[in-house]
């Protein structure tokens, strides 16, 4: 792996760490939607994997609210890991080039949802059924494309969690994902010994992104933040599906 490509890696996690310190999210959506630029998003899945359950099982145990998220999410979370492995081959399969367009576009929704800041309402009684739901269809995305954002976030908007439980449900959520997306990769070949050093940086990085994100959490205005970073995963976005059919279309 070359020099600058291990300098570009460093760059995506440092802020991919960032962003999920700050915000409680992003990870995985960061990190993929930056390396999707330079390697197929199935091998940039494969460097986030070990960084994204570490960090999401961290922030999954900083707070007192596991238990109550565990009865209140368990279909949510079923669904999703079920979703997962109904999909799994999706990324290395023969419908794996179009992945990288699949990610820029949803990257583009994600944004757009969070900018126009719409409001969905869910019942107390309804979770159940609609968290299953959700969680399949975010799944099955998810396989695909390793961004579980769509359409779960609109879902947790709706539910009306507290920040501080919002955020550790985010942890639970995040952790139940990427653990089944690792079985995925792990049995496509994709966990190796070529992905440990780049691996290790990534780890290294995300990890010190995110405590820099944390620490400057109740200092800055989360608002003004959130709304640049999400007008950046709309160029993002644009960006890669933009590429992706370009490369397609090309003799």
């Amino acid at each position: 792996m070359s020099e600058s490509l291990l300098l570009f890696i460093t760059a995506a996690f440092l802020l991919a760490g960032f962003v999920k310190g700050a915000l409680g999210l992003g990870l995985p959506t960061v990190s993929v939607g930056l390396l999707a630029v330079t390697m197929p998003p199935a091998h940039a899945l494969a460097l986030v994997i070990v960084p994204a359950i570490l960090t999401n099982i961290w922030q999954t145990f900083v707070g007192p609210y596991l238990r109550d998220i565990m009865r209140r999410l368990w279909p949510l979370l079923l669904g999703l890991a079920v979703g997962i492995r109904l999909n799994a081959g999706s990324m290395t399969g023969p419908y794996a080039r179009y992945s990288t367009i699949v990610l820029g576009v949803l990257l583009m929704i994600y944004a757009v949802i969070g900018l126009r800041k719409f409001v969905f309402s869910v019942a107390r009684r309804d979770e159940k059924w609609i968290g299953a739901i959700i969680g399949l269809i975010t799944g099955v995305i998810s396989a695909a494309t390793g961004v579980q954002v769509i359409p779960s976030m609109p879902y947790f908007q709706a539910i009306g969690m507290e920040r501080d439980e919002l955020v550790q449900a985010l942890g639970v959520f995040f952790t139940v994902a990427t653990v089944a997306l690792a079985f995925n990769l792990s049995s496509a070949g994709l966990l190796d010994e070529s992905t440990t050093w780049p691996g290790v940086i990534a780890l290294a990085c995300s990890f010190t992104g995110m405590a820099v994100g944390q620490a400057v959490r109740s200092r800055m205005q989360p608002d003004v933040f959130r709304h640049w970073f999400l007008i950046a995963m709309i160029l993002l976005g644009i960006y890669l599906s933009g590429s992706a059919i370009y490369n397609l279309a090309r003799p």
